[in-house]
């Protein structure tokens, strides 16, 4: 049970190596530890107004209304520097997925820039983020620039709700909030939402670390402070070990040499 594994810690005091705990504030593994999740501010090791530059060229979501989005798949090399993989589509199961226009789909997308995947403070952030995890060499780690713009009512998670992504590792980090109410986080130990565990509305820079194969996650829907004015709210999300066995079976259809989680 989900619930049950947060009585008892996940082990993760070995995942840090010395050089990269700089990066991460010493709270960030040992909450990670106790409690399957953690919540930490990035802003003085990216630049964001850099960041929200790539945003202006981002492409609609084919799949999804009012939602614009880039992926790739990135790993570490033996020298670790950070890689782009190659294609392979986005494929979610519907036990991890409750939305019909995404469930049970290949989904493809435009790759992230080479503008933006070769910025230093872009490679440090995914080589601190898969050391803060234990992720190793040739692991593929999914990196997605998605959000919403525009007027009115918009649920952001786009009929999901309650949910898990399907992997072990999962991390959220808000790039922006212009003219945005709502869109507030919840975690819960449990997909019916009985047992809530946090409930906050991310700043831009804020970073929200998931244990997501022990706890599930929501979004509150989003509405315009001013009326008057289009509102807009783009997120980074990246995630490895996937514990979805369509995903996996698409990540070894296009990466066979790739180190992938065992789904049992």
């Amino acid at each position: 049970m989900k619930y049950e594994s947060l009585k008892h810690g996940y082990g993760l005091s070995g995942l840090i190596r010395e050089r990269e705990i700089g990066y991460w504030e010493s709270h960030v593994p040992a909450e990670l530890a106790s409690q399957g999740w953690s919540l930490t501010d990035i802003k003085p090791h990216v630049d964001l107004e850099e960041w929200r530059g790539h945003l202006k060229d981002l492409p609609r979501d084919p799949y999804v209304n009012r939602r614009w989005k880039r992926m790739s798949w990135l790993n570490l090399t033996d020298t670790d520097d950070v890689e782009v993989m190659g294609e392979c589509p986005m494929a979610q199961g519907g036990m991890f997925n409750d939305a019909d226009s995404m469930a049970d789909k290949l989904r493809y997308y435009p790759g992230l820039t080479e503008e933006f995947t070769s910025r230093s403070d872009v490679k440090a952030f995914v080589r601190a983020w898969a050391k803060l995890w234990g992720i190793g060499p040739r692991e593929p780690i999914l990196m997605q620039i998605t959000g919403v713009r525009g007027k009115g009512k918009l649920d952001p998670l786009q009929g999901q709700g309650i949910h898990a992504d399907g992997c072990k590792s999962l991390s959220i980090l808000v790039v922006n909030r212009d003219n945005v109410s709502g869109a507030c986080n919840h975690l819960y130990a449990d997909k019916a939402g009985r047992q809530p565990l946090m409930d906050r509305v991310l700043a831009p820079g804020e970073v929200l670390h998931i244990r997501d194969d022990q706890l599930f996650h929501s979004a509150d829907g989003i509405t315009q402070e001013n009326p008057d004015a289009p509102y807009e709210r783009f997120i980074i999300i990246i995630n490895s070990r996937f514990v979805d066995g369509f995903q996996n079976r698409m990540l070894r259809r296009h990466f066979p040499d790739a180190v992938l989680n065992e789904v049992f």
